[in-house]
């Protein structure tokens, strides 16, 4: 299934499934299905697998019932926000987690830093959230060097600490598309990750979750990004250094996951700052970051309201 979170005429967020052009609304149809299912995807993924399988009984129930009937609207004019529009903690991001990105970052420093030899962890803020087509801020007075990052982020089922690596695919609920974008400037000049990534609208996210069984091998997925049409990155997933079960049983030695937990696996190369002369974005540029089996985003450079 792909599930969405969506604005309703009064500007409240709902989940909702997608079937082809139509957006099933899932309290609705989850009535319809006599299961009572929660109004945001976080509420639902917390509910476990009893969440799940209303979610499939709600679109079943659904049927072939066309747009325009009660529940059901067009996915084309609905405004969807980032699959989980308000998470409970931190983003969790991986950081130089593709051999040929980390090989382009230190040449771009002018060092010879090998890939690293274990995950390097860092958080985007919650307030980075933003939407899969909403604009991506640009504030001169704040950063002249936007950078982009795509990847593929994994959203947490069940949580757990000490989740060991054999049974850590068990705890994924399903998979998104992220853009890690980053301030460079202020990357470079406060010495840290976190400022430069975690601005608000730094992080769009989506345009939806597909769930984990319809993504049985996420490590063979390809990854690209497009600048106004122009491939900037173009990768697959199968390139990761730390794969997705290593990455969650590190985390969750010394620290607790919790469902609805954001893991962005890291960009491979192709990033603005490291080519030869620099790329930023700039307002008026179009970011579209796509990772295969999941869908698109497409991002316009210039001012959120």
């Amino acid at each position: 299934m792909r599930l969405v979170s969506y604005l309703d005429a009064t500007g409240d967020d709902r989940a909702g499934i997608v079937r082809g052009d139509a957006i099933i609304d899932l309290v609705f149809w989850g009535r319809a299905a006599r299961r009572t299912l929660p109004q945001t995807l976080n509420n639902l993924i917390e509910m476990g697998p009893e969440g799940l399988d209303g979610a499939r009984a709600a679109l079943e129930a659904a049927g072939d019932y066309p747009i325009g009937s009660n529940g059901i609207l067009p996915l084309a004019g609905t405004k969807l926000t980032a699959p989980i529009p308000n998470p409970r903690r931190n983003i969790i991001c991986l950081g130089r987690n593709y051999v040929e990105h980390a090989l382009e970052s230190a040449a771009a420093r002018g060092t010879s830093t090998p890939p690293p030899a274990h995950p390097v962890y860092f958080t985007k803020a919650t307030t980075a959230i933003n939407g899969p087509y909403d604009p991506i801020p640009y504030d001169p007075a704040f950063s002249t060097e936007i950078d982009w990052e795509v990847e593929l982020g994994v959203i947490m089922g069940a949580g757990g600490r000490n989740i060991p690596e054999e049974r850590a695919m068990e705890h994924v609920f399903g998979y998104t598309v992220i853009n890690d974008v980053t301030a460079r400037d202020l990357q470079n000049r406060h010495l840290q990750w976190h400022l430069g990534k975690s601005f608000d609208g730094s992080c769009p996210m989506g345009p939806w979750i597909v769930t984990a069984d319809e993504l049985p091998d996420p490590h063979n997925l390809r990854i690209t990004l497009r600048v106004n049409g122009v491939t900037k990155q173009d990768s697959n997933t199968s390139k990761l250094i730390f794969n997705i079960p290593t990455c969650i049983a590190v985390y969750s030695r010394g620290i607790t996951l919790q469902p609805c937990d954001i893991i962005a696996t890291g960009t491979p190369e192709g990033v603005g700052y490291a080519r030869k002369p620099p790329e930023f974005l700039k307002p008026g540029d179009v970011v579209e970051s796509e990772v295969e089996g999941i869908g698109v985003m497409r991002n316009p450079v210039g001012v959120r309201e």
